[in-house]
């Protein structure tokens, strides 16, 4: 099992950036993919972004493609979603997510992800 943080949340402006990280502890981390989600209030979770094990293959979901990025950093543990140009819709709890299959493919659902470690979340409120 793996013990994922996420932090770099907060309150921006409609427009503003952001940057997240996802920490990661426990079970060898650069061997997974890992994806990030959110979940605003009264919705349900969506696939926001993943990337592969080597960082080499990323995926976004059509709303935030040319707006966010994902990266990662083995040898930090860390993987990061960098964020521009928030809209207030953009509101929600940001999750990440690590993969159970060692060097799988990300998945591009949020049920893709079923198996997956999740970490607690980090808020992110953009305003208007």
């Amino acid at each position: 099992q793996v013990q994922l943080v996420e932090s770099g949340g907060g309150l921006v402006q409609a427009g503003g950036s952001l940057r997240l990280s996802c920490a990661a502890s426990g079970r060898t981390f650069r061997r997974y993919a890992v994806g990030w989600f959110r979940q605003a209030p009264g919705k349900e979770r969506e696939f926001v972004a993943a990337i592969n094990w080597s960082g080499g293959d990323t995926y976004d979901a059509d709303s935030v493609k040319g707006r966010f990025t994902i990266s990662r950093d083995n040898a930090k543990n860390t993987v990061y979603l960098q964020m521009k140009s928030l809209k207030p819709e953009e509101t929600a709890v940001y999750y990440c997510a690590v993969d159970q299959k060692l060097f799988g493919p990300p998945h591009t659902t949020v049920i893709g992800w079923g198996s997956a470690d999740w970490g607690q979340g980090t808020q992110v409120t953009v305003s208007s």
